[in-house]
């Protein structure tokens, strides 16, 4: 089966002018054309757009996707560094993630302590009115 290029933005989520850019930088390898000449995927096509979704969602810059393409064109000798490439991704993603759950705690506490100000537990302070001394704010 083949899919036209709104078939695999459906599919894949991704955005026609972004297939579209992906296309000319030569992310998606062996594109096929109809007999209009418009482009048509196959799903092995579809898999691997999905597959740069994921690695753009990873934080994978242009450039790097092009890197790691050229790695999985040269087969199974190169997985060794697409690993190397992909585990410095991987903990990006989680110097990210615990980054997000210090800002969420942060959050929660300052929830907290809002919550204890409006019921009364707690009087309001803060570091942005001049004249008190260190502050919550």
């Amino acid at each position: 089966m083949l899919y036209t290029m709104m078939q695999v933005c459906r599919e894949t989520g991704m955005a026609y002018e972004a297939l579209k850019f992906y296309c000319n930088e030569g992310l998606v390898p062996n594109v096929k054309r109809d007999s209009r000449n418009r482009r048509v995927f196959d799903g092995h096509d579809v898999k691997w757009i999905q597959d740069l979704v994921c690695l753009k969602k990873c934080g994978m810059s242009i450039q790097e996707m092009k890197d790691y393409l050229a790695l999985c064109l040269q087969g199974p000798s190169t997985i060794p560094q697409r690993k190397v490439m992909l585990a410095a991704k991987q903990e990006a993603l989680r110097a990210s993630i615990r980054e997000l759950e210090e800002s969420v705690a942060y959050i929660d506490w300052k929830q907290g302590f809002y919550d204890e100000v409006l019921s009364g537990k707690r009087p309001y302070v803060s570091n942005l009115i001049p004249g008190g001394s260190l502050k919550t704010d």
